[in-house]
């Protein structure tokens, strides 16, 4: 396909459109504008005979026979009295030699005429002729059978008027044309500097260098291309300070494990025992890999989880009970002192079955850091939510920190990595669901509401 930048198209455009309204003239003009003349010519036939008189009445008098002498490049009306009588046809006018042909025919379609009046037409010489054919009352005739009036026009008149009209035509579609030339002109122009200025800045974007802003005050359609634009620079300039700030992060959070790691090994390789004995020394490396094992899932699972979408999340239906007493039963053994409270267990709702249970991990380790003494798992729900909680008895949190704790690598005083929220929130939002948290009648409680879907 044959590529055209936008002052091509607009011509192209416009030459087509010039194309199709000329074809459209040619076309169906001739055939619209020559029927309607065809109309009026016999409209003036019919309307001069009528101003005849009857000529079997005493004010009858011949026509001159001019009249019926008239040449096919008139635009006069003639006429032409017939009278069928016993014996043969009477014709009240001279008719000249040459015209009889003509006439001839006119004088046979009379009389095989059966209505009071008839409209016909024939092609003589090259040139057509228009008629009127009309029946009179004969009675006062006993010598008379039939009489008719003939009236006819040759179609000079037509074709002068659509010559006349075919070139009024031809002037105005030149002087159109010229003038269309204008706003075509004004559209280019018009087009061509806003979108001149965006592919600048889309270029700009594309090496990566997006801190010059882009509005356009004016026409409301490329105002709010612009705004659009803008939009799209703030969310790039957003993403790579988040990416840039993830990697930062990342390196930090990996940092410290490994520091930690290539101490105590080349301790243990010099001969020198950082702990007691070399198995405790051991042990402290296996802990910090163990860290920074989990760190690097979270980091993958956390990058993982920002590229899906939510068609691609596997829905199943999922029994609240049954994820919630796993958890307590395994959260139980590492911290003895702690109640676990399972309420809602017969709620069913669907969701990712790997996800969800993440969600509930998460926010589970999140309150073994903070509770004093229990720890509430519980489901509500309505006709089309349910709400998964999670609640400790720990302390308040600040109304600052609520604002970003479900923010990447946003640590509270007790926070280990920074992500396990951030994880919590994009779930969420995965299945399309809202996040909060709240301090409740002294507790601290993680509600995360999805959609039921059942």
């Amino acid at each position: 396909m044959m590529r055209m930048n936008l002052t091509r198209r607009i011509w192209l455009s416009f030459l087509s459109l010039l194309v199709l309204v000329g074809l459209s003239m040619i076309i169906i003009y001739p055939i619209s504008i020559q029927g309607t003349l065809t109309e009026e010519t016999y409209r003036i036939i019919e309307q001069q005979q009528r101003q005849l008189v009857n000529p079997f009445s005493e004010q009858f008098s011949p026509p001159d026979p001019d009249e019926a002498l008239i040449e096919p490049s008139s635009r006069a009306v003639g006429h032409i009295f017939v009278a069928d009588q016993v014996g043969a046809p009477r014709v009240l006018e001279e008719i000249p030699e040459e015209l009889v042909e003509a006439y001839q025919e006119m004088f046979a379609q009379a009389f095989e005429q059966e209505s009071e009046t008839g409209r016909y037409e024939f092609t003589y010489q090259d040139s057509t002729v228009f008629y009127v054919v009309t029946r009179i009352d004969a009675s006062e005739d006993d010598e008379v059978d039939e009489a008719y009036y003939i009236s006819f026009m040759w179609d000079a008149y037509r074709d002068s008027m659509v010559n006349q009209l075919w070139e009024n035509l031809v002037y105005l579609m030149l002087i159109t044309s010229a003038l269309s030339l204008l706003p075509v002109l004004w559209l280019t122009r018009y087009l061509r500097k806003p979108l001149r200025l965006l592919g600048n800045h889309f270029e700009q974007i594309a090496k990566r260098n997006w801190k010059d802003s882009f509005h356009w005050e004016g026409d409301e359609d490329f105002q709010k291309l612009s705004d659009q634009f803008e939009l799209m620079r703030q969310n790039l300039i957003r993403y790579d300070d988040a990416q840039k700030t993830f990697m930062q992060h990342a390196s930090h959070e990996l940092k410290t494990p490994i520091t930690v790691v290539k101490t105590y090994a080349q301790s243990v390789k010099d001969g020198v025992l950082p702990k007691n004995t070399v198995e405790e020394s051991m042990d402290v490396i296996l802990q910090e890999s163990d860290r920074m094992d989990k760190r690097v899932k979270d980091m993958l699972y956390f990058t993982k989880l920002g590229n899906l979408k939510k068609e691609t999340i596997n829905l199943e239906a999922l029994s609240f009970g049954a994820l919630a007493y796993e958890l307590e039963e395994r959260y139980r053994l590492q911290r003895d002192d702690l109640n676990f409270i399972v309420e809602g267990a017969a709620i069913r709702f669907q969701g990712d079955p790997e996800h969800i249970q993440i969600l509930l991990e998460n926010l589970i380790e999140n309150a073994l850091r903070y509770a004093k003494s229990t720890i509430w798992i519980r489901a509500e729900q309505t006709d089309h939510d349910v709400t998964l909680i999670v609640e400790n008895d720990g302390k308040a949190i600040a109304e600052d920190d609520m604002r970003t704790m479900f923010e990447p690598f946003r640590k509270g005083n007790k926070g280990q990595f920074g992500l396990g929220l951030a994880i919590v929130r994009q779930i969420t939002e995965l299945h399309r669901g809202r996040h909060g948290v709240f301090n409740i009648n002294g507790r601290v409680s993680f509600q995360m509401t999805l959609p039921r879907r059942t």
